[in-house]
């Protein structure tokens, strides 16, 4: 976590240090003073950094608005530096060239300040309205075993990633609530990453209660993501479990129809924080394999290892397919299946952009999602 920690904060210096020097060299050379532009830029890019220090030591307001700037600001970061680092390398082709005169560059890189700042924010605000603006995606599968009960049929929805905290907070939860209720779903799964970071912040706006649903035939479910590592466990789990959640844990739930959830614990667990996880192999082994089995897996991963075993479905998260271009080229690489659905053999398996976004509240390129599955058994 160290190295991890330092990596990021490296990075983070030298994209600021990048830009700060880019737009300083601009102004000044167009003859404009820097100091009041000194002192903006120091202040923007210490948000980030100083709301998470913040929401650890004492959460409020200020430590919200730090982090929701702060989040802004590393999307500035991220496509500044792209277009600001692509203007660079066209500077210094033509250069031998001679295709901009030597007495016009002080002007073309002042437009180049102003062209950058205002492309970015344009994607900015463009990409906040996309993440503020969640789809249904739908999707209709059939398994080969039967149901228990006569109505071989039953409608879940499927969140993940809500990332409660400074930045998704209570109209984001009843924004969700009515996408639920409209669907009118038998059973709701949560997988993963409800909680940020901080359980701070949650506690204090108490932002689960403003998940209003109607009663549900079949419950809500629950598993760990990686940032519910991030917070207190200890604090966390019993939190989401007072409202009316069930934490399946390496767990087995066998619902009124026959319909089994295996609910695994994130693979964070495997990286010293916690105790580890349960292998597939061993969760799948306390299953009945006549009866449909679905896995609730945060992360997508080692998704080839579900063919050939008695898994139906598995459902997942995580990856936010990318959040924002061009990331999201990284999580198709990473990934095998980093959103929507494949399968493996008998499994079907759906993997969600999630509901919430981490970092900047903006997504380009992916969509906020809530997932409706209609599963139907086989007719006995």
């Amino acid at each position: 976590m160290a190295v991890f920690l330092t990596v990021v904060l490296t990075v983070y210096f030298l994209v600021n240090l990048y830009l700060f020097g880019r737009g300083r060299r601009a102004l000044a050379g167009a003859g404009y003073d820097t100091g009041i532009y000194t002192i903006a830029f120091i202040a923007l890019a210490s948000t980030f950094i100083a709301g998470k220090f913040l929401e650890q030591v004492s959460t409020n307001v200020i430590s919200d608005i730090l982090n929701i700037i702060g989040g802004f600001w590393m999307a500035f970061m991220l496509y500044g530096f792209l277009i600001w680092f692509a203007a660079d390398i066209l500077l210094l082709i033509q250069k031998p060239f001679h295709l901009i005169p030597a007495a016009a560059m002080p002007k073309i890189r002042l437009w180049l300040f102003g062209g950058v700042t205002i492309v970015t924010v344009l994607l900015i605000v463009a990409g906040f309205i996309n993440a503020v603006s969640p789809v249904t995606k739908r999707y209709d599968i059939q398994v080969s075993k039967s149901f228990t009960d006569e109505k071989q049929t039953m409608k879940i929805v499927a969140v993940s990633d809500v990332h409660l905290g400074s930045i998704i907070m209570k109209r984001s939860m009843r924004h969700l609530s009515e996408m639920i209720r409209k669907e009118k779903p038998e059973l709701v799964l949560f997988l993963g990453d409800l909680i940020d970071g901080s359980i701070g912040p949650v506690l204090r706006g108490d932002l689960p209660s403003y998940l209003n649903l109607p009663e549900l035939k079949y419950g809500k479910y629950a598993i760990t993501g990686n940032h519910e590592y991030m917070s207190d466990l200890g604090k966390s789990i019993p939190y989401i479990e007072s409202k009316d959640i069930r934490m399946l844990k390496d767990e087995v739930v066998t619902l009124a129809n026959g319909v089994q959830l295996v609910g695994r614990i994130d693979r964070t667990a495997m990286q010293g924080f916690g105790d580890g996880r349960a292998s597939l192999d061993s969760l799948l082994a306390m299953t009945d394999p006549a009866k449909p089995v679905i896995v609730l897996d945060h992360q997508p991963s080692g998704l080839a290892a579900l063919e050939g075993t008695v898994a139906d479905l598995q459902l997942s998260g995580h990856t936010h397919d990318g959040q924002i271009w061009p990331l999201t080229i990284v999580t198709n690489k990473i990934w095998e299946l980093d959103h929507g659905y494949r399968r493996y053999g008998n499994t079907h398996v759906i993997v969600s952009s999630g509901f919430g976004i981490w970092g900047p509240r903006m997504r380009i390129g992916t969509r906020p999602e809530i997932v409706v599955i209609n599963l139907s058994g086989k007719s006995q």
